[in-house]
């Protein structure tokens, strides 16, 4: 992950976005305010609402390169790794219930 960057005089965007939301301010007016993309700030904002702490019990997950050489540049455009987006993306499928709208297999419920 690169340096962070300042903005509104904070040490770093996700800090500006992240003080900006407990304003009260929605991300289109935080976008405004910080000059960063609408995507970009759900991600930051996002970023932080699904991590983890590290000394949960983890297991390891096997994903195949090509998936991950896919997700690449949605982790770069998030300033984080491709693991990390992995682990990002699964934590907000469980938090939120996503499975099934995602997976759309015509799953029978019974």
């Amino acid at each position: 992950m690169g340096a962070a960057k300042p903005c509104l005089g904070y040490p770093s965007r996700t800090d500006a976005v992240l003080a900006l939301r407990a304003k009260g301010l929605t991300n289109n007016q935080i976008a405004l305010k910080t000059g960063i993309s609408v995507s970009s700030v759900a991600a930051l904002i996002s970023g932080k609402k699904y991590k983890r702490p590290a000394d949960l019990y983890q297991k390891t997950v096997r994903v195949d390169n090509d998936v991950l050489e896919a997700l690449r540049p949605f982790a770069a455009d998030r300033g984080i790794g491709v693991n990390q987006l992995c682990r990002n993306l699964l934590a907000a499928i469980a938090d939120d219930e996503l499975a099934d709208a995602i997976l759309d297999d015509a799953l029978e419920i019974a």
